[in-house]
């Protein structure tokens, strides 16, 4: 009696391990891609030509504009990591990535740090002050504002020429 007792349990334990692999690649979650970007710069990434609508779980950190064919441009806005998905027209989850956004990688970078206060310059080959998250409010703001007026035109036009 005990040695068919004995067969139960292994062949119980075996159906279970059996049962477990066959179910487990729909119960754990599948690992999403991950694409990284730098703060400030854009990738263009492909998509299934099916995709309909995409959805950016934090736009604080990355933004993206859904082109014709499939392309997607991914801009990086500010450090962290968020996700994207695609969908398809009946709401079906098409893709899931993980979009990890990186500071700055250029060379040309220096950071200068006076006491708490932190600017950051591009220096390639002469050093120009450069906008980067994580500055100091003041600094920032200034160059954040300076950029805006030679954006919008500069206020207003140059006395003509005599």
């Amino acid at each position: 009696m005990s040695t068919v007792s004995g067969r139960r349990k292994r062949l119980s334990a075996a159906l279970a391990w059996t049962l477990l692999v066959a179910i487990a690649p729909f119960v754990c979650p599948a690992r999403a891609d991950e694409v990284s970007v730098s703060v400030d710069e854009a990738r263009i990434m492909k998509l299934p030509d099916r995709v309909a609508t995409i959805v950016i779980g934090n736009p604080l950190i990355a933004d993206a504009a859904l082109q014709g064919g499939g392309i997607l441009v991914l801009t990086g806005k500010g450090f962290g990591s968020t996700n994207l998905l695609a969908l398809d027209r009946a709401g079906k989850v098409i893709k899931d990535t993980t979009i990890q956004v990186v500071g700055p990688g250029s060379r040309d970078l220096v950071v200068v740090y006076k006491g708490m206060e932190r600017e950051s310059y591009s220096c390639a080959p002469e050093c120009e002050r450069r906008l980067t998250l994580g500055d100091s409010p003041a600094y920032f703001g200034t160059i954040l504002s300076q950029a805006g007026s030679r954006t919008s035109g500069g206020g207003g036009s140059a006395p003509a020429a005599r």
